[in-house]
């Protein structure tokens, strides 16, 4: 299937990538990573990035504005998420061809033009592999997106899914040239009043007797605090990360633009991927998430975690 992506990207003049809404790094990273060594390897050709930004993000470069014109005779090719309600700019189905790139333990419903390997923790460790076995030339810039996207779906190598070849590939893109000490400065560092912010959401999240650790996140947080969607969603689920009585922990934010609820769930070891998907939504086995209906499902979706935890617990005895 990489010798059919490579054929497909030398036989189309104009090469549109895509990633999910609501980017992450990962995302991102995939996206432009991709796109700049493309740049490089075929000068010739007409190579754009599209999609929705997030400011939390913005330091890696914006996205271009194109016409629907564009995607006549073109190749989208999509990274970092292979279902299409999460595709962002859905302008792709306009392209001739469509190819997709993903790691997550989901099916693709978009293309039979797939490749995915949901052993890798970040589509940018996948890409990258595919790249240095090309013998493809990638740039400074390329390798910085590349290994930012590694870093943080890895959760700086510190989850269990980060392997020795994690390690080996994130290496290989700095003896190429990436700018580690720029991603993390942008990653790492934030103002006095985003740490104050974060503080208080550090004081809000609940447990149940099980363990579980939740936020809830409705509309009166939003009139609180000058934050965007994300920040809080993905942004805040950090926040209950790395406490002993917690071993899973869920953000759940009310998305007032589409009337729903979106769930971000982590697990410190326990597979809680299957319950992700239950409600539609999927992910890794420790990182994953789905969007939800209403607040009653969402307790529903805390319960199925009470459970895990409580069968998890008989069997170890």
């Amino acid at each position: 299937m990489i010798e059919k992506l490579f054929q497909m990207i030398e036989s189309h003049d104009t090469i549109i990538l895509h990633r999910h809404s609501r980017p992450d790094l990962d995302a991102l990273g995939s996206q432009r990573g991709l796109a700049l060594v493309l740049k490089t390897a075929y000068p010739k050709k007409k190579i754009f990035m599209v999609g929705d930004m997030s400011s939390r993000y913005a330091f890696l470069g914006q996205m271009d504005e194109i016409e629907d014109a564009a995607y006549a005779g073109a190749l989208a090719i999509i990274t970092d998420v292979a279902v299409s309600n999460m595709v962002s700019d859905d302008r792709y189905r306009l392209a001739k061809d469509v190819f997709v790139i993903d790691h997550h333990k989901n099916a693709c419903d978009i293309t039979e033009n797939v490749i995915a390997d949901p052993t890798k923790i970040a589509v940018c460790e996948l890409i990258t592999e595919i790249l240095l076995a090309r013998n493809l030339m990638i740039p400074k810039d390329a390798a910085t997106a590349l290994f930012g996207g590694i870093v943080t779906d890895s959760g700086r190598f510190q989850y269990g899914e980060t392997t020795g070849d994690t390690l080996f590939t994130a290496g290989k893109l700095l003896n190429l040239g990436a700018d580690k000490e720029f991603i993390y400065r942008n990653l790492y560092t934030e103002s006095l009043k985003d740490r104050q912010i974060k503080n208080w959401f550090g004081t809000q999240f609940q447990t149940t007797a099980e363990g579980v650790g939740y936020l809830k996140n409705k509309e009166d947080v939003f009139e609180r605090f000058n934050i965007d969607f994300f920040t809080v969603s993905r942004g805040m689920v950090s926040v209950m990360a790395g406490i002993t009585e917690i071993p899973i922990w869920c953000n759940f934010t009310l998305d007032i633009a589409n009337h729903a609820i979106v769930g971000e769930f982590r697990s410190r070891e326990l597979s809680i991927v299957s319950i992700a998907k239950k409600y539609g939504g999927g992910g890794h086995d420790l990182a994953c998430g789905a969007t939800l209906a209403s607040w009653e499902e969402v307790d529903q979706v805390i319960e199925d975690f009470n459970e895990l935890l409580r069968k998890s617990k008989k069997e170890s005895i």
